[in-house]
């Protein structure tokens, strides 16, 4: 470390396409962005992956991210080593050299590296952010998570959040407040240290939750439509000088419906969901605002290089055509409908929905470009802003600089900055060379050729290559397409761009220069080979098999277990399984919650106490919700209470039979048409005693902690005995009333 190191803080938006955000020509105000780029710089020709985790992966440690394990996220993981999401030792993160040559550092808000399987209370911690360099981490872990019921760790350790939507409570508020604090703290008592921050705020990924005066602020002002917005953005963006007046704008995707041909109930829903997503994405630099306010106060900005990225990939577009009112239908394979999102359109943004935005306002937000989130292949998917903004560090202010740079670059500008070489060997390990170069060169001279000249893209099939100006691509599927359609990669059509002279990607010129197409296929091959990416159809239905395989036939949690993620609970989805909790319950005729799992938003199940009787809730993505209570109030004393899900088939999303028990004895029995088959939210926390969030059931709130003590939960799967028949148990049930 020098003695001029700066102070480092990178903030990194979620989903948010180049063509969102004011400074970049987009329709959403964003006036902190704009005021660092008055003062900074605008890099209109940065990249990230096109997907959350491998560009966390990236940016964290200056490595392509299939080199370091991250082809996909930790939802995904399987054991082909690019795919794995295990950061080798090899790679060590930005914060560990940081921290190793005396900076203090923090990381606030999403992580999204840690593999599910190891986020449960026994880890192993190493990849969590505190094992992985940062000495304070406050935020989520998963991919995204409830903006007014997060499931938040404070280091390894799960809490609640300090507030609640009725006290005013927003995640991205909180995790603005947390960083100035500890800024604030470490400044305090250790002025003469720099300090890395990293922000990676939960917004504006999916659910779009924001408090309502942001959401009517864009009341009507996207009435004209995706298509529009498109020509008004280019525009504004020819006019700004972040896309050059001759680059043009791509073809329309002809699988999505273009707005004129919508009817008038799908526009008004379509309106509703843009609206709520421009209000949640201009709250959210708000609070970066705040921080950035926080910094200038203490005197501390000046000093700080400031990375300011606008989406760890591009605008998302897993809303599906018409968009949702809950996430979760769209992942469970449902349809929902305009009718019940305008329904719902005094609750959007708030903590019942789930809401995500067309695939239509996807592609406007990633205008001029072709394609969305997840397509690797195209800038669609795969090129962000980036503003960087150090005063003491830079002479340049308000400029653009066109150098073409990846996500990977980050790593080594920073140690370029603060004169730290790029580390050998760490922890005894041998250092694997980084991919990124720094972009320290462009900060003054907006003339320098480039310096990165080569990278390869692959997500989920879909890839790419960039090299010379040269862009070979294809895109292999649609985000959101069933596995089951994925075709042979050798069918996939290969495309390509001379982005020397077509800035946008416009002009395919695979069938006239198909010699330039193999020349840059070979290239593909080469860096695909290196960097261990692995090109295979079947990895789901590999990884589904191997979670099969991991999960335990039985397993009992304490009663004092904390809240488990998705990932680190047993796996109840398409499957007969048994719920036994062992409890004392103090009071009959009382509301309480022995154990639930999910919340209203996304759905999910739970058993229950409700005016004394036991009860089971099977929650589908709030579309399609049922109750099966016991025919009796069940006393006070210690009791065994069992909930048996005898599942109809092998099909995902069939109904079951419920039978409810107490001490033995059947006391309710009825049957469910449909169960979840895939998805119960991002946060969709395992919770014994009481739930998490906005309940699943109209019949109890988050406040109906259950009556007594939960000793208890025991969770069985598969191997449930077989009850009577339908008659048998309806005739237990009426004998018992």
């Amino acid at each position: 470390m020098t003695s001029k190191s700066p102070n480092v803080l990178i903030v990194l938006v979620d989903d948010m396409g180049f063509g969102a955000s004011s400074p970049f020509g987009g329709p959403i105000d964003m006036p902190t962005a704009q005021r660092l780029a008055d003062n900074g710089l605008k890099y209109n020709r940065f990249h990230t992956t096109a997907l959350c985790s491998p560009t966390r992966a990236s940016l964290l440690t200056g490595r392509n991210p299939h080199a370091v394990g991250f082809g996909t996220v930790t939802n995904f993981e399987s054991t082909d080593p690019g795919y794995n999401c295990v950061r080798p030792d090899s790679a060590a993160t930005l914060a560990m050299t940081l921290r190793a040559n005396g900076y203090n550092t923090a990381a606030f808000g999403k992580w999204h590296q840690t593999p599910g399987v190891e986020t449960g209370p026994a880890g192993p911690f190493d990849r969590w952010p505190t094992g992985e360099g940062f000495e304070h981490f406050y935020g989520f872990l998963g991919g995204s998570t409830d903006q007014y019921y997060p499931a938040l760790y404070d280091g390894i350790t799960p809490v609640d959040a300090p507030g609640t939507p009725d006290d005013g409570y927003h995640l991205s508020e909180d995790l603005a407040d947390r960083l100035v604090d500890w800024v604030r703290h470490q400044q305090a008592v250790a002025p003469e240290k720099p300090f890395f921050t990293y922000l990676a705020l939960g917004a504006t990924h999916s659910p779009l939750q924001v408090p309502q005066q942001w959401r009517d602020k864009y009341a009507g002002k996207f009435a004209h439509g995706w298509n529009r917005q498109r020509d008004i953005t280019l525009a504004r963006q020819h006019e700004l000088g972040v896309v050059p007046t001759d680059g043009e704008m791509t073809a329309w995707l002809d699988f999505i419906p273009e707005w004129d041909s919508m009817s008038e109930e799908d526009r008004l829903a379509a309106e509703l969901l843009m609206e709520l997503y421009a209000g949640f994405a201009e709250h959210t630099d708000a609070q970066v605002g705040r921080v950035i306010d926080a910094l200038g106060d203490m005197g501390a900005l000046d000093d700080t290089l400031v990375f300011y990225i606008l989406g760890d990939n591009g605008a998302a577009g897993e809303g599906g055509m018409l968009g949702t009112a809950n996430e979760g239908i769209l992942f469970n394979g449902l349809q929902d409908t305009s009718a019940r999102i305008i329904e719902k359109r005094a609750e959007l943004g708030g903590p019942t929905t789930a809401p995500q935005y067309p695939i239509g306002w996807a592609l406007a937000m990633d205008t001029p470009y072709q394609w969305v989130k997840q397509v690797a292949s195209h800038y669609g998917g795969t090129r962000n802003p980036l503003i960087v903004h150090w005063p003491s560090g830079i002479e340049s202010g308000g400029e653009i600089r066109e150098q073409w740079h990846f996500v990977s670059d980050i790593v080594p500008t920073v140690l370029d900055a603060a004169g730290i070489p790029e580390p050998e060997i760490v922890g005894g390990v041998t250092q694997q060379p980084m991919d990124g170069v720094s972009m320290r060169y462009s900060f003054d001279d907006a003339a320098e050729p480039d310096r990165r000249t080569t990278q390869y893209f692959e997500i989920f099939g879909n890839r790419g290559i960039y090299h010379e100006g040269w862009v070979a691509c294809t895109a292999h599927r649609v985000p959101m397409q069933p596995a089951t359609g994925d075709r042979p990669f050798e069918d996939d059509m290969w495309e390509l761009y001379d982005t020397n002279t077509d800035w946008t990607e416009a002009a395919d010129l695979a069938r006239s220069r198909p010699e330039k197409l193999a020349e840059l296929q070979a290239e593909f091959e080469r860096e695909a080979t290196r960097n261990q990416v692995l090109l295979d159809n079947t990895r789901m239905k590999r990884l589904r098999k191997g979670v099969d395989a991991k999960v335990r036939s039985s397993v009992t949690y304490p009663g004092t277990m904390p809240p488990l993620l998705p990932d680190a609970s047993p796996k109840l989805f398409n499957r007969s399984h048994a719920i036994t909790a062992d409890v004392d319950l103090t009071e009959s005729g009382r509301t309480g919650v022995v154990v639930a799992q999910g919340a209203r938003a996304d759905g999910g199940w739970s058993l229950y106490l409700h005016d004394g009787c036991l009860t089971y809730c099977n929650n589908v993505s709030d579309l399609y919700v049922q109750h099966v209570r016991s025919s009796r109030v069940i006393e006070p004393g210690t009791r065994e209470l069992r909930m048996e899900l005898h599942y109809d088939g092998d099909e995902l999303g069939m109904g079951a039979r419920i039978v409810l028990l107490v001490d033995g004895d059947v006391v309710g029995s009825d049957r469910i048409e449909r169960t979840t088959p895939f998805y119960i939210g991002g946060t969709g926390l395992l919770t014994i005693g009481r739930c998490h969030g906005i309940s699943i059931s109209s019949d109890y709130t988050d406040a109906d902690r259950f009556v007594g003590t939960v000793r208890s939960v025991r969770v069985d799967l598969d191997d449930v005995p077989a009850r009577e028949t339908e008659a048998d148990l309806a005739r237990v049930a009426f004998a018992v009333q």
